[in-house]
Order: structure tokens, then C-alpha cells, then sequence
């Protein structure tokens, strides 16, 4: 059975630091794009970064640049998103997601997402 299991969650101040992490099961990963996505309360969800299977290829959403770094560990399966600076607006349930096309920019646009997680909610107060 095929899991991305995400961790690391929790509420924080603004201007505070989280590590996400994201364990993949069931299935080999390192060929495929990976990253994160966000569903902010009371919208829709949100490319946030990805990385190619190498990890020398990474993406960001423009409201993250600067501040999140995503990462990947083949040989633990896991993949990470760094997250520093922390504001309100980055509430949101965080979600882990693989594509087997191996392509980052398709990857943030949303297209050929295999597989999801179940999410993270992190909550940074003001």
C-alpha cells in the first residue's frame, strides 16, 4: 500500500520555525517530483514547492521564496519542508504529494499528482 505520511505540524508564533516530513511506503519515490501543497481555511489548496527526483531541481511558490527550503532524503524516503518566518497567512493544512512524471514545473501546476498524503495542519498565531 502506497503512503506519504506527513509530520510535523503544530502551532507556532509568527516569525517562528517548523520542519515538515513526509515518509513515503509502499513504493520507490526516487524517480518522482515531490513537494508540498497548502489548503489555507476557506480556500482552495495552493502549490507551495516541489523538488525533482535528484534533488537538483526546486520550485517555490512566490509567497514562500526566501523562506521555506524543501529538501529530500532518498535513502530514508522522506522528504522536507524547512519552514522559516513563519506568518499567519501560512495557516493551512500542509499536504506531501508525488508525481511520477518527474516534472517539477508541471508538479506546482497541479498536473499529474499520483499521490496525496492526509495532511498536517499548521497554525501560526499573531
Amino acid at each position: 500500500q502506497v503512503q506519504l505520511v506527513e509530520s510535523g505540524g503544530g502551532l507556532v508564533q509568527a516569525g517562528d520555525s517548523l520542519r515538515l516530513s513526509c515518509a513515503t511506503s509502499g513504493r520507490t519515490f526516487n524517480r518522482d517530483a515531490m513537494g508540498w501543497f497548502r489548503q489555507p481555511p476557506g480556500n482552495e489548496r495552493e502549490f507551495v514547492a516541489a523538488v525533482s527526483w535528484s534533488a537538483g531541481t526546486t520550485r517555490y511558490a512566490d509567497s514562500v521564496k526566501g523562506r521555506f527550503t524543501i529538501s529530500r532524503d532518498n535513502a530514508k524516503k522522506t522528504v522536507y519542508l524547512q519552514m522559516n518566518s513563519l506568518k499567519p497567512e501560512d495557516t493551512a493544512v500542509y499536504y506531501c504529494a508525488a508525481s511520477k512524471s518527474g516534472s517539477t514545473s508541471r508538479f506546482s501546476l497541479g498536473e499529474n499528482i499520483d499521490y496525496w498524503g492526509k495532511g498536517t495542519l499548521v497554525t501560526v498565531s499573531s
